[in-house]
């Protein structure tokens, strides 16, 4: 298959087109700073010669987005929704437009969609979207504005010929360096990876092979569409997570932190404390309902598969 993936140089985009050009796929990504071969330039707004990789491809994976890590200013939340709304629209454009146009069009969106929460998990059919819970900064809801707006620029896209998935996606965790779970290995040896304001909160993830076991399950599956949470079955409060996560690296002990704590360290990092202390208990009901079966469902288990990888990188051959 030829498999175009737009924003496809950052984390999960590296893990999926690892894994998919091993499988034996064309795999073209789309990118504002083209690199090397299989990657095309576009400006993630504007149609353009890129179109033309759209065009007789089989799937398009939209990954494209400004980062969420990083400091939750007005200007930055902005260039969040913009980066989002405006690479969805412009890839349907791209689809609505082709001769010969993609069969399914998986758009990323996230599991930050649904609301903070502790008593209940949220699966498709049952989850509260958020953005009126009491008790949280009024700018969380923000976060569940870019994630609606930029599920809404999918379902509005006239593309009658092509299946759209929207890939609720929880935290993807690869051994890659620079992604999140590099980011929090760093503080779990360091001796930081305690509970963050007690740790109640709810942490949902997935592991980088289920991730893309799950996008290939999507692809094989022509009568699935609509939201899909791409998440572990099994999420777990954060100070659970942390503590498996300090047990795979041979860690003993983890400094707890106070909110305070957790923005000071936010501040240094230049990033945000939702992405700390936003509760976030996702369940993958659909995939779960239509047979799809983690091989890494539990988080001990999956954090000691990633940290032996994680070495191996690290180790001289």
């Amino acid at each position: 298959m030829k498999i175009v993936i737009p924003g496809g140089t950052g984390q999960v985009g590296t893990v999926l087109r690892r894994a998919l050009s091993a499988a034996g796929h064309e795999v073209v990504v789309l990118s504002r700073r083209p690199s090397g071969p299989g990657e095309t330039g576009w400006d993630g707004r504007t149609l353009g010669a890129w179109a033309g990789q759209v065009d007789g491809s089989d799937v398009v994976i939209n990954l494209a987005g400004r980062s969420v890590s990083c400091r939750y200013t007005p200007v930055n939340l902005q260039a969040m929704m913009d980066s989002r709304v405006e690479s969805a629209r412009v890839v349907g454009e791209a689809i609505a437009a082709a001769g010969r146009p993609p069969a399914l069009w998986l758009q990323m969106s996230t599991a930050t969609v649904y609301a903070h929460r502790f008593d209940a998990p949220h699966d498709e059919d049952t989850g509260t979207i958020g953005g009126s819970e009491p008790d949280v900064p009024g700018y969380w809801s923000r976060s569940v504005d870019i994630a609606t707006a930029w599920e809404r620029e999918l379902e509005r896209a006239a593309t009658p010929h092509t299946r759209k998935v929207a890939l609720r996606s929880a935290m993807v965790m690869s051994p890659d360096r620079g992604g999140v779970f590099d980011v929090l290995s760093r503080l779990a040896r360091l001796g930081l990876g305690g509970p963050v304001a007690g740790g109640a909160q709810y942490v949902s993830w997935i592991h980088d092979h289920d991730f893309v076991r799950a996008v290939e399950f999507l692809i094989a599956r022509e009568d699935l569409a609509g939201p899909v949470n791409l998440a572990a079955p099994a999420p777990l409060p954060q100070r659970a997570f942390m503590r498996a996560l300090r047990s795979a690296w041979g860690v003993p002990v983890g400094l707890p932190a106070t909110r305070w704590m957790a923005e000071l360290g936010a501040f240094a990092l230049r990033s945000d404390t939702e992405l700390l202390l936003k509760s976030r208990r996702v369940v993958p009901g659909r995939l779960l309902s239509e047979g799809f079966a983690f091989d890494h469902p539990q988080w001990p288990l999956a954090a000691a598969d990633l940290v032996h990888r994680a070495r191996d990188r690290r180790e001289p051959k």
